[in-house]
């Protein structure tokens, strides 16, 4: 995949800020909407209609081939990855550990990409972390 650096925008911004705040406010619609309480997988749908209604890009479970040493070892879906810049990962799970931000950060290696989103719907308000790498 293609590595976009991070440039500023003219309001002096990060360029993935403002795709950031598209998705969280896309995943703070469903968490309003559904609450805590279900599967990732009706949160991931959800979500993916939601984007989809914003007109927002997104490649779903994503394939991501792991190479070491020079040859392909195995492959990783990803939950999404968004305008082929940021991966997003949805979690139900009761609170975010350090070995989700590794996992996350091991997932933009293999992608090339610098910024993810971790969201967990488990909790009463929408948990969300943002991962640059």
């Amino acid at each position: 995949m293609k590595t976009r650096n991070l440039e500023r925008t003219k309001t002096g911004k990060h360029k993935f800020e403002e795709l950031s705040g598209k998705i969280i406010s896309a995943a703070i619609e469903v968490h309003k909407q559904l609450g805590p309480g279900f599967l990732e997988s009706i949160y991931e749908e959800a979500l993916c209609r939601e984007l989809r209604k914003r007109g927002i890009e997104f490649e779903r479970q994503k394939e991501v081939k792991v190479f070491y040493d020079g040859a392909e070892i195995g492959k990783h879906r990803l939950d999404l990855i968004v305008e082929k810049e940021m991966v997003v990962e949805l979690k139900t799970i009761q609170g975010f550990e350090k070995i989700h931000f590794i996992i996350l950060k091991s997932y933009l290696k293999a992608t090339g990409l610098k910024v993810g989103l971790l969201f967990n719907f488990s909790r009463i308000t929408l948990e969300v972390k943002r991962i640059v790498n």
